[in-house]
C-alpha cells in the first residue's frame, strides 16, 4: 500500500485544451470535456435562475493521444429490477450516485474514472487488434458493460502537430474519404468498466458500408428484447449487428452477456440520401433514426427506408449566410402536455441541430401513426467571433439547460492557441400576448477563461507574503463575485487577450539529480527560449536563527537559453559520467526543436556547449541511457525527428555515433535497453486500415545493425515485453531514464510488485548514481556552500533500495507534477535485506523492523558502493536543521503540499520554528495519483483544492495522513520544531474541518490500510485521523439511526447544503428508512438489513481508494471487516446493534487467513474487544480458535515449516501478536477451555513442539492480566506446568524446563495460596475456596514431581460451629497465603475465614513414603489472629475471637446473602478475594502476616 501525494506546478500560462469529446452528468451538474491533447477537463457547474457559474476544477491526465470519446457508466451495479435504462434520460439519473467517467483516446487506452474525486480508478490499453477506439456506448440494460466501436482508419487522429492539417471542427475530410474504396475494417467490444476487459467480440472485419462514423446500441422497434449494435458511415448507410442478452438482464453477479464470438448476422439498409448532400450527423432515440444534412434532417425508423418526416432548416438562424449544420442531438425532453391538447397520445421528442459557428434550434417532434409534426421552440444565437477564428462546437443537454462547449483559437497559424469556453442556456416556458405557449432561450451563465484563471493565480502568487494572509483568506471567501466580474467581460475583450507566443510552453521537464528531490524545472517556449527555475529553498542561510537575508532573497534562480528559432519540442538534462575532450561541463541540457537542430547547453555555466544538424525534420523526442549501460554509451542520448530518423550522440566526442535509418514513418515510441544494448522503435501508420502495418524496428546500439522487424499485434506485444524488461532493470522502476521531457502517460506503466529484485555491484551502483548525481559531495562541502547564496546540493546516497521519495511527471507541456511517496519520505534510506541461502537464514530473517530509522549524517555510501565514515566540521551544529538529507526531504515536502493562507498563525509559526519556505515563486496546485501512472490535478487557486476536499474522502484521507505523518515525523528529526509539528498535525487531524465543516472525512477503510505500515509515525497517525473521522465517516450500511440523525442536525447547524443522496453516496449506500429503524431497536435486525450488512461485510468488487494507494480486491473487503470491527469496539452506541454478531465471524476469518497486511490488526481487534464485545458472540468457539492458532503455530514452527524454505507459512509479525496479544485474551475469555486445550496438546503434538512453549508463555500473560480468573482452576494450573517438567519425558521436560520454572515462579508470586522454598524442591497450594470441609493443601517433590503431602485445612474440631451462621457445606475462602519454613521442613497458612495461621511439620516416616495414598496430615498448632485493622475491607470474613468476644457481630451482618446458589457465591468471593497477604518468617520459629507489604502482626509458633 502506498500514500502517495500529489503538487502541481503550473507555468501560469494556460494548457491547450481543443475539445473533441464532451459528457456531462445531472446531479451534482458535471461537465468533463476530452481534449486533443489527451486531457479530460472536469467542470463545476452552479446553475440558477439568478446566477450560473462554470469554473474548471481539475485536469484528468490519463491519456497522451487525442480523446475519442467520454461516456459515463457504473462500474459496480446495484440490480434494479424495475429500472428502465432504455433512454439516456433514465440512464444519466441512475449514474447521479453510482456512475463513473470512462474515457478512450485513439491510442487505444481506456479509464475510468471516479465522479467523486475524480481519480483514475483503472487504466488499461485495448489490445492492437481492436484498432482505435472512436466512440463509446452504454449498454442499456446493464452501464456497467460499455459498447466499444473501434475503427481503423485514424486519419483525424493524427498528432499535434499535424493539428493545422486537420479538417474545420475534428471532422475528417469527407474529400478525401470518398477516395478510399478499399473495404473498411471495424471492431465492436463489450467492455467491462470493472475491470477493463473485453467480455465480449461483437464484430471484428470489414463493413458492408463505409468508414464508421457512428455507432449506437438501440432496441428492436418488434421486440423491446432484442438491442442491436448500430454502425453508420458518412453517406447515412446503416449496419446493425445484434447483441446478446441474458434472460436475467445482467443482473447482479451476471455479466449478461454470451462470451461467444461475434454473431455474423448483420443487416445494412441503404437509405438514399447520399445523392440528397453529404450526411452530417446521424442519431437515434429509441427506434427512430434522424439523418442530418446540410440543409434538412430525415426522420425513419430503424429498420426502415421510407422517411416518416422532415425538417428543413429554413428561416432561422441556420439559414444564416456563413451558417453551416455542424451537428444534432435528441434532447429526450418530454413535452407530453402540448401533445394533448389535440387529445392524442402522442410521443413528443426535443430536437436540437446547431451550426458551425455555434447558433442552435430547438425543435419538438411528434410521431402517432402516420402523423408526423414538427415545430421550432427556441433558438441560441451564434457566438460572435472575428470570421477568422478557428471554432469547434458541440452541445451537451443538462437538466432543463443546454450546455454549448466552444473551442476557440484566434491565431490560425498557431495551434497552442486553442482555448475552452463554456455557456449555460436555460429553456423557459413563457406565454405570448396571444397566450400561446413557447420556449425562449436565456444565456445563464459562461465560463471565465482559462488564461484569466492561471494568469490571475499567478499575480497573486508573485503578491502574495505572510503579511497578507488576511486579504488573501478575503479573496477566498469572495470568490463568487470575483468570478462574477470575469463573467462580464465582453466576448471581444477576450478575443485580445490571448497568450503571446514567448509564453506559450511547448515542452517541459523536471530535473532530478538525484533518486531523491527535483532540482530544477526546465520550460521550452514556442518562441524557442529556454527557461531553467531552480529550487534554492536554502539560499541565503547565514545561522540556525536566520538572517535578513531569509525574507528578501528569492527562493529559486532562473536560466534562460535563446538560440532556437523554432519552437522547442523535447527537453532532457544529463549528467557526465566521463569528461568531454576538450571541455569542462558535468551537467548539461539537450534540447530539440522544431527548427530541426539540437543545441546541447552547459546547465552549471548557461553558455551553449554547440549545435547539431543530422536531422532534417522537427527534433520531438530526446532519450538518455537508461540505468547499467556501460561505457561509453552512457553518456550518449538518442533523438528522435520527424524525419523518421532515430540518432545516437555522444556527449563525449560530440559527434553521431549511430544513424538508424529506414522507419516507414516518425517512430513515435522509442525506448533503450541499456543492459542488453537493444533500442526499440514503434511506428504507428495513421492512416492505416488494418493492424498489419504498425511495425516494431529492433536496433543493437554497438553495431547500428536492424536486428529484427516485427510487424501487426506482435509488433505491440515486443515492445510492451521490452519496456518491461527496462523496468525491471530500472534502479527507480522507472520505464524513463534520467530527466527528459517525455510524457510519462506515452509508455506503459510497470507496477512495482513486478520489478526484478537486482543486486547492485559497485562499479554498477557507481556509474549509475554518478550519472544521474555526479561526483559525491559530503555534507560539510554542503554547508560550506551554503553561506555563498548558491544552491544547496542534494548528497548522493546508495541505498539497495527502489524507493524514490518525490517522483517528477511532466504529464503535458507546462504541468509539472510532484508524487511523494509518505513511506519513502520516512524512511528514504532503508536498506533491503539480502537474499539469504536456505541454509543460512536466521529464524528471524523475515521480522520486519518496525521503526522509524533517523538517518544518520555521519555515514555516507559513497559512488562506488563502500561505506566511508566521515567526520565534519562543528559547521553543522551550527546548521543542524538541514544537515540531514532526511530533514531536507521532509521540509520540501510539507513545503509543496500544505494549504498557505488558511491559518496565518500556523504558516508563520512553520516558517519561524519549522523554516519552511512558502513556495511563493510557483503556481501550485493539489492533485491525486491514480491507477498505473495517471494523475488528477487541480486548477492553481484556494477554491479549486477545496473542491476536491470536499468532493474526495479518498484524497482527504490520504493528504491528512501524510501531512500528519510527516509532522510527527519532523519532531524526531528536529526537537526544536516540536511546537510547530503538533500544530500542524493539529490541524490537519482536527482545526481545518472545523474551520472548513462541509469537506469530506478522511475514508476509514483507507486509513485502516496504514495501521500495519512499518514506520510508527504512519501506524499513530492513521489511528488519530480513524478517531477523529469516525463519528461523521461510518459508513451509511452500518450507521444506526441516532447516528444519522445526529449526522443530520451537525449539518443542518453547520449551514451545510446537502440533500440525502449526498450523505448515502459519500458512505456507499442508501440510508434505509426510518420505519424499519424503529423496528430494529424494537425487534431487533431484521434479515433484510442483516443481509445488507453481510453484503458490505463481504464485498468483493473493488472500490474507489483501492486504485489511489495501489491495492486490490482482497484489501477492499478486508478493511470493510476492520473498520466494522473497530467501530463496533470504540463505537457501539453508533452502529447497529446486530453488527457485532456478524463482524466476528468474519473478523476471525480474516486472522486464521494469516494476510500479512491485515491479520494483526484483525488479531488485535479481536482480543482488544474480546471482553466488551466479542465473548457474548462466540463463548462457545473461543476453544476451537485457540485449537487452532495452536496449528498455525505448530506448522510454521515445525519440520515441515524449516524445510519449506525462505517464505514461512506464518509472517513473524502475525505470529507475535497471535502469540502476545490475542492467545491471552482468548485464555481470559475462556479460562477452562484454555486449560483444556493446552492439556491436550500435551498428548497431540510433540515434545519439542513450541505449542508447549507457546502454553506456558499464554499462562504466564494470563497469570499477570487476570489471576482471579485462575482462582477456581489453580490445581490445573499447576498440574499442567508440572506435565511440562515431567522427567519421564526428556524431550519435553529440556524443551521446557526454563520456561516451566518461570510459570512457577510468577505463579507463587501472584497466588499467595501457591508456595515454593528457597531451593525449590518443595511446591505447595492450597484451595483458595471451597467448602469448609473439604480443605487442603498439597504438597510436591519438585525433583520427581510427585505428591508427598496432603495436608488437612479443615481446621480444628468445631471451627464451623464457633463462626456464627457458617455451616461446614457452605463455600468460602479457604487458604489466604502460604510460607515454607527456612529449612523447608515446615509450611505455615493463613486463612483470612476465622483469622487463623496453622502450622504443619513436614517431616516423614519411612512408612509414609512408601505409601501412595498419602494420609492427610492434621496441623501441628494453630494460632488465632485478633480482628482489628489491615485485613481487607471488602472480604466477607469471620474471626473465631471476635465471634466468641461477641466482636464480629456487625461483620456477619454484612455477610453475602444466603439465597445465592453454589456458583453465585463463589464468583461473588473470587471477585472479592484478596490476593495481596504474604507470610514472612522473621527468625526460625516467627512469623510476620502482611497486607499489601504493611504489616498486621507477628506471631511466635
Amino acid at each position: 500500500m502506498k500514500c502517495r501525494s500529489v503538487a502541481c506546478i503550473w507555468s501560469g500560462t494556460p494548457p491547450v485544451h481543443r475539445i473533441t469529446a464532451t459528457v456531462a452528468l445531472n446531479h451534482p451538474p458535471t461537465l468533463y470535456t476530452g481534449g486533443s491533447d489527451g486531457s479530460i477537463l472536469w467542470w463545476d457547474l452552479s446553475i440558477s435562475d439568478s446566477k450560473s457559474e462554470i469554473k474548471p476544477i481539475a485536469m484528468l491526465c490519463g491519456h497522451a493521444a487525442q480523446i475519442a470519446d467520454l461516456g459515463i457508466c457504473c462500474p459496480v451495479v446495484v440490480s434494479e429490477q424495475n429500472t428502465d435504462y432504455s433512454s439516456n434520460v433514465a440512464l444519466n439519473s441512475s449514474f447521479d450516485h453510482d456512475g463513473a467517467l470512462i474515457s478512450a483516446c485513439t491510442d487505444s487506452m481506456l479509464c475510468v474514472w471516479s465522479r467523486s474525486s475524480g481519480h483514475c480508478r483503472r487504466r488499461r490499453k485495448l489490445p492492437p487488434w481492436v484498432g482505435s477506439p472512436s466512440i463509446i456506448r452504454t449498454l442499456p440494460w446493464n452501464p456497467r458493460y460499455t459498447c466499444v466501436g473501434c475503427c481503423f482508419i485514424d486519419a483525424a487522429h493524427l498528432s499535434d502537430h499535424h493539428l493545422i492539417e486537420s479538417a474545420e471542427g475534428g471532422g475528417i475530410s469527407l474529400d478525401k474519404e470518398s477516395h478510399n474504396r478499399k473495404p473498411s475494417k471495424c471492431t465492436v467490444v463489450i467492455v467491462d468498466t470493472y475491470t477493463l476487459t473485453i467480455v465480449q467480440t461483437v464484430f471484428h472485419g470489414n463493413l458492408s458500408i463505409g468508414p464508421l462514423k457512428f455507432m449506437d446500441v438501440v432496441s428492436s422497434p418488434d421486440n423491446g428484447e432484442k438491442h442491436f449494435s448500430v454502425m453508420a458511415d458518412s453517406s447515412g448507410k446503416l449496419q446493425l449487428v445484434p447483441l446478446t442478452k441474458a434472460s436475467h438482464q445482467g443482473g447482479e453477479g451476471e455479466t449478461g452477456l454470451q462470451r461467444n464470438s461475434f454473431q455474423q448476422e448483420t443487416e445494412t439498409w441503404e437509405n438514399g440520401v447520399a445523392e440528397a448532400g453529404k450526411v452530417v450527423s446521424i442519431v437515434t432515440c429509441r427506434n427512430i433514426v434522424a439523418t442530418v444534412l446540410k440543409d434538412r434532417s430525415i426522420f425513419r425508423q430503424l429498420g426502415s427506408d421510407i422517411a416518416i418526416g422532415v425538417i428543413f432548416f429554413m428561416n432561422n438562424v441556420l439559414s444564416l449566410e456563413g451558417n453551416h449544420v455542424a451537428g444534432a442531438m435528441f434532447l429526450e425532453g418530454n413535452n407530453s402536455k402540448n401533445a394533448l391538447i389535440t387529445g392524442e397520445a402522442r410521443e413528443c421528442k426535443n430536437f436540437l441541430v446547431w451550426s458551425d459557428r455555434g447558433s442552435a434550434v430547438v425543435y419538438t417532434i411528434s410521431y402517432l401513426n402516420s402523423s408526423f409534426n414538427s415545430e421550432p421552440l427556441c433558438e441560441i444565437p451564434a457566438a460572435s467571433y472575428p470570421p477568422d477564428a478557428r471554432l469547434s462546437f458541440s452541445f451537451v443537454r443538462l437538466g432543463q439547460n443546454i450546455l454549448r462547449i466552444e473551442s476557440i483559437c484566434f491565431d490560425v497559424g498557431d495551434l497552442f492557441q486553442w482555448r475552452p469556453h463554456v455557456t449555460i442556456w436555460s429553456l423557459l416556458q413563457k406565454h405570448d400576448d396571444h397566450g400561446k405557449l413557447f420556449h425562449e432561450c436565456r444565456m445563464l451563465g459562461e465560463d471565465f477563461s482559462f488564461l484569466r484563471s492561471i494568469s490571475g493565480a499567478s499575480l497573486d502568487h508573485k503578491n502574495e507574503s505572510l503579511s497578507g494572509c488576511n486579504s488573501k483568506l478575503t479573496s477566498i471567501q469572495s470568490t463568487a463575485s470575483i468570478s462574477e466580474t470575469v463573467n462580464s467581460i465582453d466576448a471581444d475583450d477576450s478575443w485580445s487577450y490571448s497568450v503571446p507566443k514567448g509564453q506559450i510552453v511547448s515542452s517541459s521537464m523536471v530535473i532530478s539529480e538525484n533518486l531523491y528531490a527535483p532540482s530544477a524545472i526546465v520550460y521550452g517556449f514556442f518562441s524557442g527560449e529556454i527557461q531553467v527555475v531552480w529550487f534554492n529553498l536554502f539560499r541565503g542561510l547565514d545561522s540556525p536563527a536566520g538572517s535578513p537575508r531569509l525574507e528578501v532573497d528569492s527562493h529559486i534562480s532562473r536560466q534562460n537559453f535563446v538560440g532556437h528559432t523554432g519552437a522547442i519540442l523535447c527537453l532532457a538534462a544529463h549528467r557526465m559520467v566521463g569528461a568531454a575532450r576538450g571541455w569542462t561541463f558535468s551537467q548539461v541540457l539537450v534540447s530539440g526543436s522544431m527548427d530541426c537542430t539540437i543545441r546541447i547547453w552547459d546547465l552549471d555555466s548557461g553558455n551553449l556547449i554547440t549545435v547539431m544538424h543530422q536531422h532534417v525534420g522537427a527534433v520531438r523526442q530526446i532519450i538518455l541511457p537508461p540505468a547499467r549501460t556501460e561505457r561509453p554509451w552512457s553518456d550518449c542520448f538518442l533523438s528522435v525527428g520527424e524525419d523518421s530518423c532515430v540518432a545516437l550522440t555522444s556527449l563525449e566526442t560530440l559527434r553521431v555515433e549511430r544513424m538508424f535509418p529506414g522507419h516507414p514513418n516518425y517512430p513515435a515510441k522509442v525506448v533503450w535497453d541499456g543492459t542488453r544494448g537493444y533500442i526499440a522503435c514503434l511506428c504507428r501508420d495513421h492512416s492505416r486500415i488494418s493492424d498489419a502495418t504498425d511495425v516494431l524496428y529492433i536496433w543493437d546500439v554497438k553495431t547500428g545493425a536492424r536486428e529484427r522487424v516485427l510487424r501487426g499485434t506482435a509488433s505491440h506485444s515486443m515492445f510492451d515485453h521490452f519496456c518491461k524488461e527496462i523496468s525491471m532493470a530500472s534502479i527507480s522502476g522507472s520505464l524513463l531514464s534520467g530527466n527528459t521531457s517525455v510524457s510519462s502517460l506515452l509508455l506503459p506503466i510497470q507496477e512495482d510488485e513486478s520489478l526484478s529484485q537486482y543486486n547492485l555491484k559497485n562499479s554498477e551502483s557507481g556509474s549509475t548514481l554518478s550519472k544521474m548525481t555526479g561526483s559525491s559531495t559530503s555534507l560539510a562541502n554542503i554547508i560550506n556552500n551554503s553561506n555563498t547564496g548558491k544552491a544547496l546540493p542534494i548528497t548522493p546516497f546508495v541505498f539497495g533500495t527502489r524507493k524514490q521519495p518525490i517522483k517528477c511527471f511532466c504529464p503535458y507541456p507546462g504541468i509539472a507534477t510532484l508524487s511523494f511517496d509518505l513511506s519513502a519520505l520516512i524512511n528514504p534510506f532503508q536498506k533491503q535485506e539480502p537474499v539469504v541461502k536456505d541454509g543460512d537464514k536466521q529464524n528471524n530473517s523475515y521480522t520486519k523492523d518496525r521503526g522509524s530509522k533517523s538517518f544518520n549524517a555521519h555515514h555516507v555510501t559513497s559512488d562506488d558502493g563502500f561505506n566511508t565514515d566521515r567526520s565534519f566540521p562543528d559547521a553543522m551544529e551550527e546548521h543542524d536543521w538541514i544537515t540531514s538529507l532526511e530533514e531536507y526531504l521532509v521540509r520540501f515536502s510539507l513545503s509543496f503540499l500544505h494549504l498557505w493562507d488558511v491559518d496565518c498563525e500556523l504558516d508563520e509559526l512553520l516558517i519561524t520554528d519549522m523554516k519552511l519556505r512558502r513556495p511563493n515563486d510557483f503556481i501550485v496546485s493539489s492533485g491525486l495519483q491514480g491507477d498505473k501512472g495517471s494523475l488528477t490535478l487541480t486548477f492553481p487557486g484556494f477554491t479549486a483544492s477545496l473542491e476536491l476536499w470536499k468532493s474526495s474522502s479518498e484524497f482527504c484521507a490520504m493528504r491528512s495522513l501524510t501531512m500528519v505523518s510527516l509532522a510527527q515525523h519532523m519532531i524526531s528529526l528536529s526537537h526544536s520544531s516540536s511546537t510547530a509539528s503538533s500544530a500542524l498535525a493539529a490541524f490537519y487531524t482536527r482545526n481545518f474541518a472545523d474551520k472548513f465543516p462541509d469537506i469530506k472525512p478522511p475514508l476509514l477503510q483507507l486509513l485502516v490500510s496504514f495501521w500495519q505500515d512499518e514506520s510508527e509515525d504512519v501506524r499513530m497517525a492513521a489511528r488519530s485521523l480513524f478517531h477523529c473521522a469516525a463519528s461523521r465517516a461510518i459508513p451509511a450500511p452500518l450507521r444506526n439511526q441516532e447516528a444519522t440523525q445526529h449526522t443530520k442536525l451537525v449539518r443542518s447547524l453547520t449551514g451545510i447544503e446537502g440533500s440525502e443522496h449526498e450523505i448515502s453516496e459519500n458512505e456507499g449506500t442508501a440510508i434505509v428508512g426510518l420505519s424499519s429503524e424503529s423496528l430494529v431497536e424494537t425487534q431487533g435486525s431484521s434479515k433484510v438489513e442483516e443481509a445488507k450488512l453481510l453484503a458490505w461485510l463481504e464485498s468483493y468488487e473493488m472500490q474507489d481508494w483501492i486504485s489511489c494507494v495501489g491495492g486490490t480486491s482482497q484489501d477492499a473487503m478486508t478493511s470493510h471487516i476492520i473498520v466494522a470491527a473497530a467501530l463496533v469496539i470504540w463505537y457501539p452506541s453508533l452502529v447497529k446493534p446486530s453488527l457485532a454478531t456478524l463482524v466476528v465471524q468474519q473478523l476471525v476469518k480474516l486472522v486464521m487467513a494469516m494476510n500479512e497486511k491485515y491479520s494483526s490488526t484483525a488479531a488485535e481487534l479481536l482480543a482488544e474487544g474480546m471482553e466488551s464485545s466479542w465473548k457474548a458472540c462466540i463463548g462457545s468457539d473461543v476453544p476451537h480458535l485457540i485449537s487452532d492458532i495452536f496449528f498455525q503455530i505448530e506448522c510454521v514452527s515445525g519440520s515441515s515449516a524449516n524445510s519449506a524454505g525462505e517464505n514461512p507459512a506464518v509472517p513473524a509479525s502475525i505470529l507475535e501478536i497471535l502469540v502476545g496479544t490475542l492467545l491471552p485474551s482468548l485464555a481470559m475469555a475462556d479460562i477452562l477451555g484454555f486449560l483444556t486445550v493446552i492439556e491436550s496438546q500435551i498428548w497431540s503434538t510433540a515434545s519439542d513442539s513450541p505449542v508447549h512453549l507457546v502454553s506456558l508463555m499464554t499462562l504466564i500473560r494470563v497469570v499477570r492480566g487476570s489471576p482471579k480468573s485462575l482462582l477456581q482452576y489453580l490445581d490445573k494450573v499447576i498440574n499442567f506446568i508440572l506435565q511440562t517438567m515431567d522427567p519421564c519425558n526428556s524431550v519435553m521436560r529440556k524443551t521446557c524446563l526454563q520456561r516451566s520454572m518461570t510459570a512457577l515462579r510468577e505463579v507463587t508470586r501472584v497466588f499467595p495460596m501457591v508456595a515454593m522454598n528457597e531451593n525449590s524442591t518443595k511446591l505447595a497450594f492450597g484451595d483458595a475456596i471451597g467448602e469448609i470441609s473439604s480443605a487442603s493443601i498439597r504438597v510436591y517433590d519438585m525433583q520427581s514431581l510427585t505428591k508427598i503431602k496432603v495436608l488437612d485445612a479443615n481446621g480444628p474440631p468445631g471451627l464451623p460451629s464457633l463462626l456464627s451462621g457458617a455451616p461446614e457445606m457452605s463455600v468460602t475462602t479457604l487458604i489466604s497465603a502460604l510460607s515454607f519454613s527456612p529449612d523447608g521442613e515446615g509450611l505455615v497458612a493463613f486463612s483470612e475465614h476465622g483469622l487463623m495461621i496453622r502450622w504443619w511439620s513436614l517431616g516423614s516416616v519411612w512408612w509414609e513414603k512408601l505409601s501412595r495414598n498419602p494420609v492427610p496430615v492434621q496441623c501441628t498448632k494453630v494460632i488465632f489472629v485478633p480482628p482489628g485493622e489491615g485485613f481487607s475491607p471488602s472480604t466477607s470474613r469471620s474471626s473465631i475471637m471476635g465471634s466468641v468476644l461477641g466482636h464480629d457481630r456487625e461483620a456477619n451482618t454484612q455477610e453475602t446473602p444466603r439465597s445465592m446458589n453454589y456458583a453465585d457465591r463463589s464468583k461473588h468471593l473470587i471477585h472479592n478475594l484478596d490476593l495481596s497477604y504474604r507470610l514472612e518468617w522473621i527468625g526460625e520459629r516467627k512469623i510476620l502476616l502482611a497486607r499489601h507489604g504493611l504489616e498486621i502482626g507477628n506471631f511466635p509458633l
